[in-house]
């Protein structure tokens, strides 16, 4: 039994030797063939170009924070908070000019609009740039105040040269169009309320070349006569035509005095009581106008 052991062995170990041997082989012929045909298999060609296509970043959505600005830094960094913006512009600095953070590269997407609507899209965080600025709103024992009656805080005009100089720069290098140019409330009227009412809108416009505003003098021409009266239904329908997410359900509803109030504090700060009247109308109408759909 121990010769025969003795004699065995070493064969069953060639054997098995060889075995090892030729499978290594065969696999690295295999790995050589299939390396060859996925570099054969095509070839990329930009030959042909779709002009069924746009920028992926069509939007830029305009906040407050709602902070100071250390809470602001955390709130929007930290991963138990769940929120972020692609940049922050904090109030506070010795620096100038004013720093503006990058907390979200621009490829990325930011957590800044939640639930949101303008026109045909909606969850806006796919295809918009979110800027917040440290403001802190208005006081806590303000909330059941009208809009008019609240203590709403200024923005520094440090905060409202960066975020016009970094907003030129964005509009410009994603081709955002000026009725893209919009703020928390505008997408998301009947939740938000920023970047609020003293939010320089207007500036923006004339100063930077920034977003929608309507011809001032144009506004003026249509107050000059009596404008036609329109119905709840009417007022839906070119508030929605404008771009605002409102349903036309008929009825002046507690939904159209949201939209009616984000409208408000975009265009006309300085009376925002969510009812629609004739400078509103004369202002939607320039609006509709001067940038048509």
């Amino acid at each position: 039994m121990t010769k025969r052991l003795s004699i065995t062995l070493p064969k069953r170990r060639a054997v098995r030797g060889w075995r090892i041997a030729a499978s290594l082989l065969l696999g690295t012929l295999l790995g050589s063939l299939l390396q060859g045909c996925n570099q054969q298999s095509y070839q990329l060609s930009t030959r042909y170009q779709s002009a069924n296509q746009n920028e992926r970043i069509a939007f830029l959505i305009l906040h407050y924070t709602d902070e100071d600005d250390a809470h602001s830094l955390r709130l929007l960094t930290e991963p138990e908070h769940k929120v972020s913006a692609h940049y922050l512009i904090p109030r506070d600095s010795s620096d100038t000019p004013l720093p503006v953070y990058q907390l979200v590269p621009d490829s990325q997407r930011a957590w800044h609009a939640g639930r949101s609507r303008w026109h045909q899209y909606a969850g806006l965080n796919a295809s918009s740039l979110g800027i917040e600025i440290v403001n802190l709103g208005y006081p806590l024992e303000d909330e059941l105040l009208a809009p008019d009656a609240r203590r709403w805080q200024p923005y520094t005009p440090q905060q409202v040269a960066a975020v016009g100089a970094l907003s030129r720069e964005l509009v410009a290098r994603y081709r955002i169009p000026p009725t893209q140019v919009l703020g928390h409330s505008d997408v998301a009227p009947e939740r938000k309320q920023d970047p609020g009412p003293h939010f320089p809108w207007r500036q923006l416009y004339l100063e930077y070349g920034v977003g929608a505003w309507p011809d001032e003098s144009r506004v003026a021409e249509l107050l000059a006569n009596p404008l036609p009266e329109w119905s709840a239904t009417m007022w839906q329908q070119q508030l929605a035509r404008y771009g605002y997410g409102l349903p036309q359900s008929g009825q002046w509803d507690e939904q159209s005095r949201s939209v009616m109030r984000a409208f408000q504090l975009h265009f006309r700060a300085g009376n925002v009581d969510s009812e629609p009247d004739s400078e509103c109308q004369a202002i939607l109408m320039a609006l509709l106008e001067k940038y048509p759909n």
